[in-house]
């Protein structure tokens, strides 16, 4: 199972066994960690905002243009933002290191 090495808004770092073939977002949400995710994962609202380690930037596919507009749109946005919901869990990011971002 692959896990994901999560930093809380608190700055409190724990790791997550993940579940391959969901969302990050979905992950998260189901395990309790601060992520709203209103719009459910349609890519609508930036609640399941997160940092991307820098290292991990290039093994994920790029964000498409409507995510992109959304977090380009936050007042917390940084280079690394992506949303949780458009990124697939999968065996092949076991590792991935994301931060949860601040609450707009």
């Amino acid at each position: 199972m692959p896990v994901i090495h999560i930093t809380n808004r608190a700055g409190a770092e724990s790791t997550l066994e993940a579940e391959s073939g969901i969302s990050v977002m979905e992950n998260l949400r189901d395990n309790d960690y601060e992520v709203d995710a209103i719009c459910g994962g349609s890519c609508a609202c930036a609640t399941c905002h997160v940092y991307i380690d820098e290292a991990w930037q290039a093994k994920l596919p790029a964000a498409e243009a409507d995510e992109q507009g959304l977090v380009e749109d936050e007042p917390t946005y940084k280079p690394t933002s992506r949303l949780s919901c458009q990124i697939e869990m999968t065996d092949a990011l076991d590792g991935l290191k994301l931060t949860i971002a601040p609450e707009a």
